[in-house]
């Protein structure tokens, strides 16, 4: 009997913001050299870690408990915790762009990266694992908004795959759109793109993407702005999405 797969806990997020075209999603494009999905266009994100559900972190998150995680996100008391998903979503995007889903104390939205050479330094001693994503909020004077990621939708990779997530997708918007900064060791290009034009270039052969991140795309397309797509994706049910192998594109 053959060993089953462990499946990796992950979150990512479709970040939004009001280009001049309408909406406009941020896609990173990964390394070719990636264990998982090399070359293939997708959101920000990647896996949940133990400390994303530390007290330290959970001090830091405005208008979102634990049990309201758990609850939107139907967990029980397992690990990792519902919150959990919210952290890493707002941390891989942060380490993966340089940009930072949170609100300073004054109400303003942090630097990114390209922006700052001080957010770069931050960001760079995070992913060394030199300090942790609680000192950035700290060291940023920064506060997590849970009321301003919206869930969206659970997909969980086909048993078949050698490497399997069960994957949280979250919504967020931008006020504006800004510019990232990759990390280079995972992305190679980090684009802003209308869903409609994403979805055109991979039919046309030169946007390469998986299943999930096609179908959010072409959920997304149906709206103009980015406040009626967050309004849209809050009235929707979340259910689990296990598509069988031969449904998502490996030819990447």
């Amino acid at each position: 009997m053959e060993e089953a797969i462990s499946v990796i806990p992950a979150a990512t997020i479709m970040l939004m913001c009001d280009g001049e075209n309408g909406l406009e999603v941020l896609l990173l494009r990964r390394n070719q050299k990636a264990g998982f999905a090399p070359g293939a266009y997708v959101f920000p994100g990647g896996r949940v870690d133990a400390a994303d559900s530390e007290i330290a972190i959970l001090d830091r998150i405005d208008s979102l408990t634990s049990k309201e995680a758990a609850l939107r996100l139907e967990l029980t008391d397992g690990q990792p915790s519902g919150i959990a998903y919210y952290v890493a979503a707002v941390r891989e995007t942060f380490e993966e762009t340089g940009i930072l889903i949170a609100v300073s104390t004054d109400g303003s939205a942090p630097p990114t990266t390209a922006e700052n050479q001080g957010v770069r330094a931050l960001r760079k001693a995070l992913i060394g694992g030199v300090i942790s994503f609680k000192d950035i909020l700290v060291k940023l004077d920064c506060r997590l908004d849970g009321s301003a990621m919206q869930y969206a939708a659970h997909w969980i990779t086909p048993v078949t795959w050698p490497v399997r997530f069960d994957t949280r997708f979250f919504a967020a918007q931008l006020t504006s759109k800004r510019e990232c900064t990759v990390d280079t060791r995972e992305i190679t290009e980090g684009l802003w793109i209308t869903p409609n034009n994403a979805i055109s270039r991979h039919e046309a052969g030169n946007l390469p993407m998986l299943l999930p991140t096609i179908t959010m795309l072409e959920r997304l397309s149906t709206y103009e702005q980015t406040e009626e797509a967050l309004g849209a994706l809050a009235k929707e049910q979340v259910r689990p999405i296990l598509p069988v192998a031969d449904t998502i594109p490996t030819d990447i």
